[in-house]
């Protein structure tokens, strides 16, 4: 499902969305399920100097870099954000971002609380998606449950939950991972919406105009 058509003499401005909540309430779930379900949709990559867990790929989940590798990038302002989340450095390459939203992509983030307030400071034109549980123990049957993290970082994901659930109200969208699939369809729902929003049309340039002329012709 996309809204990729535009008015004649326009296109679609590409933008941000931003899914962010505590770890273990399934944030991933809704990224793959709008990367499955729209053709205008990629995914940024996170830099990350945490361990790889099991079922993981360097540059498809993260691309995961020694500290030294990491700050370095930063020097470099190579981060869009950055942040020490669960111990661990974490960050958006800014390239990425920037490119696809030029191409007039739909760029999911996959981040942190953290992260994702930090992202909105500098983004606002961005669309944030608080994902809520519904309870702390159901974040604790997750997290145990995907069985990639022992009991003493399990234990610190939800010492720090509670502070991040407190920031929900901060971000334009909440939506409480109760029921998945009526979850999944609200997110959904928020970014076609988003899509289709009027401030988000911008003028063709001559050439692209020209260039659908053609195809037309």
């Amino acid at each position: 499902m996309s809204s990729s058509d535009a008015p004649s003499g326009f296109v679609r401005r590409g933008f941000l969305v931003v899914i962010s909540g505590p770890s273990g309430v399934g944030k991933t779930s809704f990224c793959a399920h709008l990367l499955e379900t729209r053709n205008d949709t990629v995914r940024s990559i996170s830099a990350t100097t945490r361990t790889i867990r099991p079922g993981e790929q360097n540059a498809r989940d993260y691309f995961f870099e020694s500290a030294e590798g990491f700050e370095a990038r930063k020097q470099e302002n190579q981060f869009l954000e950055f942040a020490e989340v669960h111990g661990h450095g974490y960050g958006t390459p800014r390239k990425f971002v920037e490119e696809a939203i030029e191409q007039g992509k739909i760029v999911l983030l996959n981040i942190d609380v953290q992260g994702g307030l930090a992202i909105k400071a500098g983004n606002p034109d961005g669309v944030y998606i608080f994902v809520y549980p519904p309870s702390l123990a159901s974040l604790e049957s997750r997290l145990r449950s995907r069985s990639t993290d022992d009991d003493a970082e399990i234990a610190r994901r939800l010492g720090n939950a509670p502070g991040e659930m407190a920031k929900w109200r901060e971000y334009d969208y909440v939506v409480v991972n109760e029921d998945l699939a009526t979850a999944l369809s609200q997110v959904s729902a928020i970014v076609e919406a988003e899509r289709a929003r009027v401030g988000r049309l911008a003028p063709r340039s001559p050439a692209e105009q020209s260039a659908v002329q053609k195809e037309n012709a």
